[in-house]
This record gives C-alpha cells, sequence and structure tokens, in this order.
C-alpha cells in the first residue's frame, strides 16, 4: 500500500512540474530577448518537449500503478522512469541549475525526488 502511495506522488509531482513547464513557454522564450525566429522555435520545441516527456512519465507511473504495479510491464515503466528522471537531474543539474532563475534551480531536486520517491515504490 505504502508502495502504491510513493508512485502515485513521484508520478504527480512529475506530471504536474510537466504541465507547469507548458504554461510560460512564451514567457521564457521573449526572456531570450532578440534572437532569430529559428532560435525561438528552437527554444520553444525544447521547452514544450520536456513539458510533454515529463506529462508522459507521470502518466505512465501513475497508469501503470493503477492497472497493476507489480506485473513486470510495471517494473520496466518504474526502472525506466527513474533512469530518465535521473538523466534529467543531471542535465538540469549542469545547465539549468547555473541559471538564477528558481524554477530552473528547482528542476534537479524534483526530478531527484521523484525518482527516489518511484525507486522507494518500487524496492518496499
Amino acid at each position: 500500500m505504502i508502495n502504491q502511495l510513493l508512485f502515485y506522488v513521484g508520478g504527480a509531482i512529475t506530471f504536474i512540474w510537466g504541465v507547469s513547464h507548458l504554461f510560460p513557454t512564451r514567457s521564457v522564450v521573449k526572456g531570450f530577448g532578440e534572437i532569430s525566429t529559428d532560435n525561438k522555435r528552437i527554444i520553444t520545441m525544447e521547452w514544450i518537449i520536456e513539458g510533454v516527456a515529463l506529462i508522459f512519465i507521470g502518466i505512465n507511473v501513475i497508469g501503470v500503478t493503477l492497472i497493476e504495479s507489480t506485473s513486470k510491464v510495471a517494473a520496466f515503466i518504474y526502472f525506466t522512469s527513474v533512469v530518465e528522471l535521473i538523466l534529467l537531474a543531471v542535465v538540469s543539474l549542469f545547465t539549468g541549475y547555473k541559471i538564477n532563475f528558481l524554477p530552473f534551480k528547482l528542476c534537479p531536486f524534483l526530478f531527484s525526488a521523484s525518482a527516489i520517491l518511484i525507486l522507494l515504490g518500487y524496492i518496499l
């Protein structure tokens, strides 16, 4: 029972952070100032992709927990989600964490926290 709660919380944090990426996309792109249209499109694309990836991870973790949290497929989804969240945390630590903007600094911690919760849910 506690393991399912950990899966839900880890998945929900990931999902909510992904959704929160989508809303400020326009203002984030504007924050780069006068850049080319191509660069604006690239930043927009990458910003949306990270949000969608986080939403997808969160939905997968929550969905597989609702359907069958003890199957081999669930174990695979939990494991790959943990690995991807850790990779995103490392990338964020070496890139976004160096930016003087609080949401960027939160990414490595939120990704790591979600990964730890999902991993603990699997172990317990």
